[in-house]
């Protein structure tokens, strides 16, 4: 028969997969020797079983009855004891952190008749009934599915009524009165009963967190972090220890490090007389960790050793939270904590410094994505002006946008392409679509770990917390500050995550410190100096080389200074565009070929100097150049604009524009249907006489024009959309005629390879046949996403991408990270018929998806040479192809 508990001394980290990450850490917490409660674990394999069948796996609940037993037998109590109780906690904990996205409950075992027991044991009779009013509260939103709102008004109610600003200072008895009322609220929304049977109360729990794992914010929060909808979740049940017994208890939850900045010491947040979910709701105003010195400092120090041997066991930024008991400390969880971008290099540069781990271990804990972030644009400090409001810096960056008081107007207005800033006293996990909308979270109640900043820290937004001056109303739609200033819905807001600041208006923005390095080299901030470090090992330890798309000077300079190793696509096509359009359409309504040949002509010195200009930029590195493109009739106007200035003019009597109606018979002529499938790429070059040996001689003179002065100009040319050799082998040859007539002409040698994008199906599929042509090969993997698609990437995306994302078809765009089983299934058969044909085959990818942290690493495993990308996204290449090259090496996982 299968087995689905684990005591907590039965297991390890190690074993994540079947116990969850909760479980497995507080076993491992436990075989360390620190003061765990005890417990047990019902595993993922239970909750997989019970999800696909809808009902509990038979034994599940003999064996949690064996392990109740066992954690009853060391507690010396019974689960709801009546004189006496044993109370537990049920706790969700899949694989992957997903903080508040699945359910808890608290306080299991407690009745009608054990708050009692508990109030007389205890000597504290508030305690006991606020205890059992968080059971209901919790029980019956997420158990019974009572809107949560529900209680909290009837909270609310009572504290206007008896005065009281929080829940602290109501009495005994009016908790009392609450846990009538909530009873009754759970009766009225649902017909049945809050259950007296402590048995019934742990059965349901346990599948109410069961059911949780396919919760609407779940599932989003999964789509989001990339976290497999298979995994299931495990369930925690422990038993409950107390931080709401007086001032002499409290929760709080710490970091080893500070996960804003990376910076060692003790950080956190301590709530006296609370329990742990207060901490992270936010409902009241935390005080930082290092006051738990003064109150309890006993407590304190034993909490910094416990700490220090997390920190040095777990070899990273540990995520602590814990439980004072009248002076008993208590250790409820740890976990790898999530982090900013920039705590994530400054923690992976110092551990390695410390000698915890490896460089290269280092080097996987940073990534692509958080260097990105790290190069965002901040404030301008000397511009801002006096701050509305002050509060936590829980996440840094900068953001401006509109403001607005709940998820859906979020969402909605995110939607219309808006940006909006999310104002609440404190987020729930309902709002997780508002906060994944907006572009930064303002809260007036919490501190860093709090529910929106431990959040907002882990999908990389902006976020402000425990901004106490300001009054949030959300009936009313807006939110007041502390000197008065009243600020509606839709008013634009800058929020300044780094340093806690809001700010009326939009303020304007300066490079940041790391943007500054990769454009100067100024090296002066602490964290340019870990980016740079990582940067260095990167480049040390990478196969892959890093080129740029690039289609003018300033652009190739820019990249060779964030580091590119040459353009791996320069699209010509970007060079015909402002006045040059003119002569393109002069190429176009050519009669004859005495005409074409002076458009082209006039084209010809224009082109070369680009090129010149494009391969000084990148001298001695290669420069790609691809051969035109796109369908020619993009270089002409509008079919519909024509078409009305030619009726309006005949409207008013007047005779028409010759050129008009010529190019209008042109755009006629050459219309289709589906262009990006029609006449461009190499269709052109065989179709439009004189085109490609235009492009020929402008490179081909360039490059003696580099030449004669004296530089290493290094051009490559490139046919795209070939789909045969026959194409290829055509153009080919008129390539190689033009250069050979510009070696004789000038008498300076030039030799050019001559490659191809493979964008197309059939192209992979014949790739040995290609090569016997193509001296590289460069992937386009926007077009070959969309042929092996089917899609037409511009109508798409806005049609039913989010349909598909919601559904699961898709786990992120294929437009935005490769499509491994299609897509990349195509590149691995060129790649490998392509050098078996051709040993030498140089191979790269000049898509977006160059610069896309997990393409790089397919692209790393597939044997290319070299991935292309935009001159921003270098940087990240770079660090994604180190890390590709370190993952044999070390393995991490802090996700």
């Amino acid at each position: 028969m299968a087995r689905y508990v684990y005591d907590f001394t039965q297991g390890g980290r190690d074993r994540a997969d079947l116990l969850g990450g909760k479980g497995a850490n507080l076993a491992e917490m436990t075989r360390l020797g620190l003061p765990v409660p005890p417990g047990f674990i019902v595993s993922t394999e239970a909750c997989r079983a019970f999800l696909a069948t809808g009902a509990e796996p038979e034994g599940m609940f003999r064996e949690v009855s064996r392990h109740l037993s066992a954690v009853e037998s060391d507690a010396g109590r019974r689960l709801g004891q009546p004189d006496d109780p044993l109370l537990v906690s049920v706790r969700s904990g899949a694989r992957f952190s997903m903080p508040g996205m699945m359910e808890t409950v608290l306080d299991i075992g407690l009745n009608d008749d054990s708050v009692q027991g508990l109030a007389k044991v205890s000597g504290n009779e508030r305690f006991a009934w606020d205890s059992y009013r968080r059971l209901i509260q919790m029980f019956g939103s997420t158990v019974m599915g009572v809107d949560g709102a529900l209680f909290d008004r009837k909270m609310m109610r009572l504290k206007d009524l008896r005065g009281a600003p929080d829940d602290l200072h109501l009495h005994a008895a009016d908790l009392a009165e609450l846990v009538e009322a909530y009873k009754q609220l759970i009766h009225e929304q649902t017909g049945d009963y809050f259950p007296q049977s402590p048995a019934e109360q742990l059965r349901r729990a346990i599948l109410a967190v069961f059911r949780s794992w396919n919760g609407e914010r779940a599932r989003l929060y999964r789509r989001r972090e990339h976290i497999p909808d298979d995994l299931g979740t495990a369930v925690t049940v422990q038993r409950m220890v107390y931080g709401n017994l007086g001032p002499d208890s409290g929760s709080g939850v710490a970091f080893t490090r500070d996960p804003a900045t990376g910076r060692p010491g003790l950080y956190g947040d301590y709530l006296p007389n609370a329990q742990g979910e207060d901490v992270v709701a936010g409902i009241r105003n935390t005080v930082p960790l290092a006051e738990l010195e003064r109150l309890d400092p006993r407590s304190y120090r034993q909490l910094r050793d416990h700490m220090r041997t997390l920190e040095r066991h777990y070899r990273d930024l540990c995520d602590i939270e814990f439980t004072i008991e009248r002076g008993t400390l208590w250790m409820l969880q740890t976990r790898v904590g999530k982090r900013t971008a920039e705590a994530a290099f400054t923690i992976a540069a110092e551990l390695a410094e410390e000698g915890l781990i490896a460089p290269q271990e280092g080097l996987a804990r940073v990534s692509g994505d958080g260097l990105a972030r790290l190069m965002f644009p901040r404030f301008d400090a000397s511009a801002t002006g006096e701050p509305l409001a002050h509060g936590i810096p829980a996440s840094p960056g900068a953001a401006v946008g509109a403001a607005v008081f709940d998820s859906a107007e979020a969402v909605r207005r995110a939607a219309t392409g808006e940006k909006v800033i999310l104002v609440r006293e404190e987020t729930t996990p309902d709002d997780l679509p508002g906060m994944v909308a907006a572009q930064a979270v303002l809260t007036s109640r919490g501190g860093k770990t709090s529910h929106a900043a431990v959040v907002a820290r882990g999908m990389g937004k902006v976020c402000v917390c425990g901004a106490e001056d300001l009054s949030v109303d959300i009936v009313a739609r807006r939110f007041t500050t502390g000197g008065g200033t009243v600020v509606e819905e839709a008013t634009v807001l800058s929020v300044d995550g780094s340093a806690g600041a809001v700010y009326a208006g939009a303020a304007p923005l300066v490079d940041s410190a790391v943007m500054r390095y990769l454009e100067t080299g100024e090296r002066s901030a602490h964290v340019v100096g870990v980016v740079a470090r990582a940067l260095d090992l990167a480049d040390d330890l990478r196969r892959l080389e890093v080129r740029a798309n690039a289609d003018t000077p300033e652009d190739a300079a820019r990249a060779r200074r964030f580091g590119a190793q040459g353009i791996g696509l320069c699209r010509t096509e970007h060079m015909f565009l402002g006045e040059r359009r003119k002569l393109v359409e002069e190429m176009i309504l050519a009669r004859d070929d005495g005409a074409r040949d002076r458009a082209l002509d006039a084209l010809l010195p224009l082109q070369r100097q680009d090129f010149i200009g494009i391969l000084e930029a990148m001298d001695g590195l290669p420069v790609t150049i691809r051969l035109l493109d796109p369908p020619l009739h993009e270089f002409l106007p509008d079919r519909t604009e024509l078409a009305v200035r030619i009726g309006s003019a005949e409207a008013r009597g007047e005779q028409p524009s010759a050129h008009d109606a010529q190019l209008l018979d042109a755009v006629r002529r050459m219309h289709e249907e589906n262009p990006m499938l029609g006449l461009r790429g190499v269709r052109l070059g065989l179709v439009v006489p004189g085109l490609v040996a235009m492009q020929v001689r402008a490179i081909a003179q360039a490059v003696v024009e580099r030449t004669r002065v004296g530089g290493d100009p290094r051009a490559e040319i490139m046919v795209p959309l070939v789909g045969d050799v026959t194409e290829l082998r055509l153009v080919r040859g008129e390539v190689e005629q033009v250069l050979a007539e510009v070696s004789a002409e000038s008498g300076v040698p030039v030799h050019c390879p001559v490659g191809t994008m493979i964008e197309l199906p059939r192209a992979a599929l014949t790739a040995a046949r290609i090569a016997e042509e193509a001296e590289f090969f460069s992937f386009g993997t926007n077009d070959l996403t969309q042929t092996t698609w089917g899609f037409s990437r511009d109508d798409v995306e806005a049609a039913f991408f989010t349909s598909y994302l919601d559904k699961g078809v898709f786990a992120t765009s294929p437009f935005e990270t490769i499509d491994r089983e299609g897509v990349g299934r195509l590149v691995e058969i060129a790649v490998a018929e392509g050098r078996a044909a051709r040993p030498d085959l140089k191979i790269g990818v000049c898509g977006e998806h160059g610069g896309d942290p997990g393409s790089v690493h397919f692209f790393h495993t597939a044997g290319l040479d070299y991935v292309s990308c935009s001159p921003f996204r270098v940087p990240v290449a770079r660090l994604e192809a180190g890390r590709a090259a370190g993952a044999g090496e070390t393995t991490s996982d802090t996700r």
